[in-house]
């Protein structure tokens, strides 16, 4: 049972898609229903909630207060029930997770599966997003944490476990490189060249090694998807410069080789797990946090 009443219902609805029409056709129920309780409430609070435009409905100042208020309480809801829950032993829960596009598949895909089948009750929503769209989806608390790549000083974020991973070059499994423990990044010029462009986080990286070693980017291939380097690699197509991270799948499969590249100029790449500070996180939140920590640890070894 939801402690919210019609109106909250509606009131969100008709803010988020403009339209008592729209609203009507997600709600199931007449538009002149909901318009009928929008201006009993706003002649209950004395103040308009929408402007009416020939376009739709515009929230005012009053309703952006209004709209941001109820999401609030109903986060803060939410959590209330989780902590009731945790009281009678934690029969359900909710995470929310924004994370980057490299993790989308192998690694993390399999322990939030692992957690799934232990904790049934859980429930996810799962977020694949830049760096730069996690970092304020954290801070605002609009998820319970998120992974990203390389956090700038960030006030709102705090920075739970991180993992520093090194850039190397992946290759085919049969490339005469293969074998090496490291690298230098003069030791591929002779080799076809698949090169990460924007806005690929190993881009920067990338870049900054061709301009140190004064080489050309040709002959090669540009791209920017990580997973299309990966099967162009696997193919044969060239060589590319990527993080242990991109390839950790291939890895797993031996569908690739990697050697990370030695030298001073190559930084790694930080995969940091980052929650808003001072936020309270439900025990589903926590659990889930703590297995990710673990397998972050599994990563830089």
């Amino acid at each position: 049972m939801s402690p919210f009443s019609r109106f909250s219902q509606y009131f969100v609805e008709v803010a988020r898609t403009g339209s008592l029409r729209k609203a009507a056709e997600t709600l199931h129920v007449s538009a002149s229903a909901i318009n009928r309780q929008i201006l009993q409430a706003e002649q209950t609070m004395e103040t308009p909630l929408f402007e009416r435009l020939p376009t739709g409905l515009k929230l005012t100042s009053a309703g952006e207060v209004l709209f941001d208020d109820i999401k609030r309480w109903r986060k803060e809801f939410a959590r209330t029930r989780e902590r009731f829950d945790e009281m009678q032993g934690l029969r359900r829960g909710h995470v929310s997770i924004s994370m980057i596009a490299a993790l989308s598949e192998g690694i993390m895909a399999q322990l939030i599966a692992d957690v799934g089948k232990e904790y049934p009750y859980l429930t996810f929503t799962i977020r694949i997003e830049e760096s730069r769209n996690i970092s304020e989806h954290v801070s605002s608390a609009e998820v319970d944490f998120g992974l990203l790549l390389d956090p700038v000083e960030h006030t709102g974020l705090e920075v739970r476990a991180f993992a520093e991973l090194p850039i190397g070059i992946a290759m085919p499994k049969e490339h005469p490189l293969a074998h090496k423990k490291v690298l230098s990044f003069s030791d591929i010029t002779e080799y076809r060249q698949i090169i990460p462009s924007e806005p690929l986080m190993v881009n920067a990286r990338a870049k900054l090694l061709y301009n140190r070693y004064q080489l050309h980017e040709t002959p090669s291939i540009v791209c920017n998807d990580v997973r299309m380097m990966r099967e162009l690699i696997r193919k044969g197509a060239g060589v590319g410069v990527l993080s242990l991270l991109d390839v950790i799948p291939d890895l797993h499969e031996n569908r690739l080789a990697f050697v990370p590249l030695q030298g001073h100029s190559v930084k790694p790449l930080t995969l940091a797990l980052c929650v808003a500070p001072r936020r309270q996180l439900s025990r589903a939140a926590q659990i889930v946090i703590q297995k990710m920590i673990v397998m972050m640890e599994q990563i830089a070894l």
